[in-house]
This record gives structure tokens, C-alpha cells and sequence, in this order.
């Protein structure tokens, strides 16, 4: 195995060089020895994984940082940019750590750790607190506490700090706003609060960081950075990810089965509108080398942080495709697949509730059929929004506007009717959460004890909404005739014990199975 595969999940404590800590409750290990190694050959494959601290210069780093690798004795490694800081480092100002590619641990795993950093990263503790957090996953603050403390060296309030230190960067660096509308829409308390965080973190005051960005902006950000805004409420950036990531279909499933209003495809990008906290937002995201360009436009500019993590969300770009691809190619029959395009990822959603209401719309129907459905809710019944670059003119209608309908004038077959109202009935309560928090397999359970929701519908939605990286459709008739055709058994059941070999990435090997036939879903849009 190599020392990429080794060091996946894990967490780095320098004991002069020679000692494995173990990790997270996967059992994994993870020796310094990696560690040093990965630092010193510039391995931008361990961004995000772990952080390098210098003992000598009080800064971390990335492990691809660009500067010449410190002496091994003065390397200390934290598992995350917010244990870093709390140790009283700071951020590097050549390789921004704080921008890395984020640890794909928390989009892999189910537990209480992985859950509360996606709940994290999409702003819970800025809006509800800790206290919001813990009743969100339903444990104490004291448990999620020590269980973050454990995992990443820091808790709850110190990894959401990090989060608006990073977004009042963004903010600084790619927008005219005053600083005080800075400090407020980072989440931060006072501009005290603000200004202390700014300079311990970076270094630099908010009035030097913005200079300094100013005498960059003649020349390309690097990977990770960012580019200027266009007005107070818009947010230009580039979004990192591990190589390799192959385009084709990602945005070529989100473009082919684009609701008319709410998303589309223009000038080689896809854009999509996106109801959040505070407000809403339009993302346009474009496929370039070795990033995602990425334009936001917010109603309210508190709302940075979650829309930038639905967008990484959405492009599964905090992706591990060396582990997912190295695994798939144990599998002869999916080597072949895997070698033409590494790099897959899984196209996901900003809203998971939509998605899973339009994948009930989609039962048994084509992904035309399906869209014409969506975007008939969406025009009767959706929220207006203005888009300054046109093209797009409604939010998605949420569950408790659809509940409030008429089951009789809903233009579809009646137990596909009643499977729309229950599940539009048990989002509407709060009794299903399909948000970035939820208990993947109690999720299932739920879903499928709704009228109308066969396999295929729950391992649709739990691939695409709950993001769950193992979800597999061996009911679908795609991935079926893929089956057969590759020489894999292709009955439901025989199929399921197949893949086994594949977990824990089974909705990868869904999406390289679909790629063999020939359906734009497959293809860059032109």
C-alpha cells in the first residue's frame, strides 16, 4: 500500500519522528515518518489531511507548501487548520492552509465526528451555537466536544472560528466592503473580535491583507485563492480539489437533468440558484485546470460559508480519488473504466430535500419527463428571485409551501402522488432530516418505511442527498445493462453481493458504470 493509501484519515503527532498515533475509529494508523516524507516531496495529494506546523517560525502549512521543507525535528502535525491555530500558529502567507481541499474523512463516514463538521461547515455553530449543534445530532455539547477534540485537536467553537477566519479572507480579498460589514457578515461577535482573530491567524491586519491582495490581483490567484468581486454582493473564487477529477460527468448529469427556472447551462458553466440561511444565493461554477471556478452572488454575504460548502458538496470536490480509484481497480472487470476516467466524482445537490422530491418525480419517468414535472412546481409554485445575469428565476419551492397543496392538482400518476405528499409531509415536520448532519442509515430506514419508496428511490437519494459515498441502485436498469454487459452478474441481488468488494465506494462504481452508455448525462454540455 502506498503512503498516500496509509495516511488516508489519519491524524500526525510529532514524537521526534518515530511514533504511530493511532486515529479515528476506522483503526487506521499514521507514523510522522509519512508525514515528513509527504512534506518533503510537496505532495499536494495530502492538502487537507494534515497541517505542517514550524516550531521555529510559529507558521503551518499545507504539505504542498511551496517553500523549502523545514528540518524534520522542527515538524509538528495537526489534524486540522483550527488545531493549528489554537496551538498558536499561524497561517502561511505562500501556500494559504486555510484553503486546502477539506479532509474527505468527513463526507466518507457516518459517525458523530464526520457529522458535526459537515454541520459545521455549513454554519450551524455561527447561527445556533454548540448547544444548536449537539441538539442537531442529538448528543450533549460535552460529548460532541470531546469527540472533535479527540479527532481534529480542537473543538467545536475553535473549528468554527477557523471557518470565519477563512470566509472574512474571502471576503476581504475579493470585495470592496468596509470592514465592520466584513467582521458582521463573518459571523464575527464585534470588530474587536474580528480584527484579534485576522492578525492572530494570518499575521497581517484586515487593512494589510486587502493591500496585499491588491498587488496580486494583476496576476493569476494560486490554486486555492481568489479573484476579485464584481459588486459588494458577489464573490469570485477558485475551488480546490485533489487530482484527478474528471469533468464530463459530473457536469453532465447536473446539466441534463437541469429544472428549467432554477438551474442551467450557459458559456461552458453551470449555474443554479440556492436558498440558504440568511437569504439566497445564484452559483456559477466552471471547470478549469486543476480547480472550480466559482462565482457567487448572495443576497446576504453571512451566507459565504454555507453556499461555498454546498458548492464543494454539490462537485463531491473534498474527494479522496486516489482511494476510491485505487480500490475500483482491484475489480478487473472495473479497471478498464477506472483507467479511461480517474477522478470521478459524484455530482450531489445544494438542497437535499429538493433533490429527494424530484427524485420521487423522477420514478419510472424519463429525465425529460422529469424535468418538465420539476419545473412545473417550480413556475407555480417556487420563489422569485432576480438574477442579474437573467436566465435564472426561481427557488426550488420548499416542503412546507408543497404542503400546503392540493394533492388532487398534482399532474401525476396517483401512487406516485402519494408518495410526493408523504415525503413532502415528513419534511415538512422536521420528522426526516436529509440535511448535511443526518444519520445516513437511520435516514434509509426512514425513507423507506414512507408509501412508494423502493430501493432504488432510497439509494438515489442517499447517494445524491445525503452524499453517502456507498450508496448503491442495483435496481437500476442502467446500471444493469452496464452489468451484463461487462460480464457482472446483473439480478438485483446477485449484483449487490458483487459489490461488495467495492465499499465503501459503491456510488463511484454507479458512476462508472452509468458512463458506458450513451446518455448526455455522460458528456460535457457544448
Amino acid at each position: 500500500m502506498s503512503d498516500f493509501r496509509r495516511i488516508r484519515g489519519g491524524r500526525c503527532a510529532n514524537t521526534g519522528g518515530m511514533h504511530t498515533d493511532a486515529m479515528h475509529s476506522d483503526g487506521m494508523h499514521h507514523d510522522v515518518d509519512r508525514c515528513v516524507r509527504a512534506v518533503q516531496s510537496k505532495d499536494a495529494r495530502f492538502d487537507g489531511w494534515f497541517f505542517t506546523a514550524v516550531t521555529t517560525t510559529r507558521i503551518y502549512c499545507r504539505p504542498s507548501c511551496p517553500v523549502v521543507p523545514p528540518k524534520p525535528r522542527n515538524m509538528t502535525f495537526y489534524p486540522s487548520a483550527a488545531a493549528a491555530q489554537q496551538a498558536g500558529f499561524r497561517a502561511c502567507k505562500r501556500c494559504r492552509p486555510d484553503a486546502s481541499p477539506g479532509s474527505p474523512r468527513w463526507n466518507e463516514r457516518a459517525d458523530l465526528a464526520a457529522r458535526a463538521m459537515r454541520l459545521i461547515a455549513d454554519g450551524v455553530v455561527d447561527r445556533e451555537g454548540v448547544p444548536g449543534l449537539g441538539a442537531r445530532l442529538g448528543y450533549s455539547t460535552r460529548q460532541v466536544e470531546r469527540q472533535l477534540l479527540a479527532e481534529l485537536g480542537a473543538g467545536p467553537l475553535a473549528l468554527a472560528r477557523a471557518q470565519r477566519a477563512q470566509t472574512a479572507r474571502l471576503l476581504i480579498e475579493t470585495t470592496p466592503l468596509p470592514m465592520g460589514e466584513v467582521a458582521f457578515a463573518s459571523g464575527f461577535a464585534s470588530i474587536r473580535a474580528f480584527n484579534d482573530t485576522v492578525r492572530e491567524v494570518f499575521a497581517l491586519s484586515p487593512s494589510e491583507l486587502r493591500t496585499r491582495a491588491a498587488g496580486r490581483a494583476h496576476r493569476e490567484p494560486a490554486a486555492g485563492g481568489t479573484g476579485p468581486g464584481t459588486t459588494p454582493g458577489t464573490v469570485s473564487l477558485r475551488l480546490p480539489h485533489r487530482a484527478p477529477l474528471f469533468p464530463d460527468n459530473l457536469f453532465g448529469h447536473l446539466a441534463a437533468t437541469a429544472v428549467p427556472g432554477t438551474e442551467e447551462w450557459r458559456e461552458g458553466a453551470y449555474r443554479c440558484t440556492m436558498r440558504l440561511p440568511h437569504g439566497h444565493g445564484i452559483a456559477t461554477l466552471r471547470p478549469a485546470d486543476g480547480h472550480i471556478g466559482c462565482r457567487l452572488t448572495l443576497t446576504d454575504l453571512r451566507d459565504l460559508a454555507a453556499a461555498v460548502s454546498r458548492c464543494r458538496r454539490l462537485l463531491d470536490l473534498d474527494a479522496d480519488p486516489e482511494a476510491v480509484d485505487g480500490l475500483l481497480r482491484e475489480d478487473p472487470l472495473l479497471a478498464p473504466l477506472v483507467d479511461r476516467a480517474p477522478g470521478r466524482r459524484v455530482p450531489h445537490t445544494v438542497d437535499p430535500a429538493e433533490f429527494a422530491l424530484r427524485a420521487v418525480l423522477g420514478q419510472q419517468v424519463s429525465t425529460a419527463a422529469a424535468r418538465t414535472l420539476a419545473g412545473r412546481l417550480v413556475t407555480a409554485h417556487g420563489t422569485p428571485v432576480e438574477d442579474p445575469d437573467g436566465g435564472l428565476t426561481h427557488l426550488f419551492p420548499p416542503p412546507a409551501a408543497l404542503a400546503e397543496l392540493d394533492p388532487g392538482t398534482l399532474a401525476m400518476p396517483g401512487a406516485r402522488r402519494r408518495t410526493f405528499t408523504a415525503l413532502v409531509a415528513a419534511l415538512a415536520s422536521d420528522g426526516l432530516d436529509l440535511g448535511p448532519g443526518s444519520d445516513w442509515q437511520r435516514t434509509r430506514e426512514q425513507l423507506a418505511a414512507l408509501p412508494g419508496m423502493g430501493p432504488w428511490t432510497v439509494e438515489t437519494i442517499a447517494m445524491r442527498a445525503l452524499g453517502d459515498p456507498d450508496a448503491f441502485v442495483a435496481t437500476d436498469l442502467g446500471v444493469r445493462l452496464a452489468a451484463a454487459n461487462l460480464g457482472l452478474p446483473a439480478t438485483p441481488a446477485a449484483l449487490t453481493r458483487r459489490s461488495r468488494a467495492w465499499q465503501p465506494w459503491r456510488s463511484y462504481a454507479v458512476q462508472h458504470l452509468w458512463a458506458t452508455g450513451d446518455h448526455q448525462i455522460n458528456r460535457m454540455p457544448v
